[in-house]
């Protein structure tokens, strides 16, 4: 896989996803399903969107002990998805046991990320509500090494960050990027953000966008900014 634009359809419905997907009648762009659509919709709504065309990053960010975790990703792997994630904060015994849950017996799997720190989260929260004193980019760094050395493809990560994990991790390691917005979009409640022209600069393999396409008054048009941006 090349670098990607991932739209972030967080919707609540099946009826408001399809009517989003719908605009798209050229290219089928990679979608993110989280837990909201997934809470929501179930499985079904997977196997809906693939049978449409479409890659899908599915984000449920699994964090739980690590046979837990190897069994759910076992039954996640039989949805077909492109990508999925959990949580780096699990340990490596925890991602160890994921990978080995997600792979199937023919040897295939989904792409398996780690999400290091969340890109709303800042220093100063994860000092004072998670009591984590180090700087937050040797945190996210740390994070990273470990997915790595657990055999795991890449990590979620800020923009701002994926440079330094490419440096840490190897240049295939693979960072995926939410928190980017247009030059002249709105923050929303994300923290550590970038535009997209930004972030293919510094190195991000997959940009995740959400609300800068999905509540474009031309969410097309918007998202093949992204790609010219980003991509081309």
């Amino acid at each position: 896989m090349g670098k990607d634009v991932i739209i972030a359809c967080d919707f609540d419905s099946a009826e408001k996803t399809f009517a989003f997907l719908d605009k798209f009648t050229g290219r089928k762009p990679f979608v993110k399903i989280g837990m909201e659509l997934y809470y929501a919709e179930g499985p079904s709504i997977v196997r809906e969107i693939k049978k449409r065309g479409h890659k899908i990053f599915l984000d449920l960010k699994l964090h739980d002990i690590p046979n837990t975790v190897k069994k759910s990703m076992a039954v996640l792997s039989r949805l077909d998805v492109d990508m999925t994630n959990l949580h780096a904060a699990g340990t490596i015994r925890m991602m160890e046991g994921a990978l080995e849950g997600l792979t199937r017996p023919d040897g295939t799997r989904p792409l398996l990320i780690a999400v290091t720190q969340l890109t709303s989260t800042d220093q100063e929260s994860m000092e004072k509500d998670l009591l984590i004193e180090k700087p937050i980019a040797d945190v996210v760094m740390h994070y990273a090494h470990n997915a790595k050395v657990a055999g795991l493809d890449g990590v979620v990560c800020s923009p701002l960050e994926a440079g330094k994990v490419h440096e840490t991790c190897g240049e295939k390691f693979l960072t995926v990027t939410p928190g980017v917005r247009f030059a002249d979009g709105d923050v929303g409640d994300q923290k550590r953000v970038m535009t997209p022209a930004e972030a293919k600069k510094i190195g991000s393999d997959y940009i995740v966008v959400g609300r800068p396409i999905t509540a474009a008054e031309d969410p097309v048009a918007a998202y093949e900014r992204c790609v010219r941006e980003f991509v081309d």
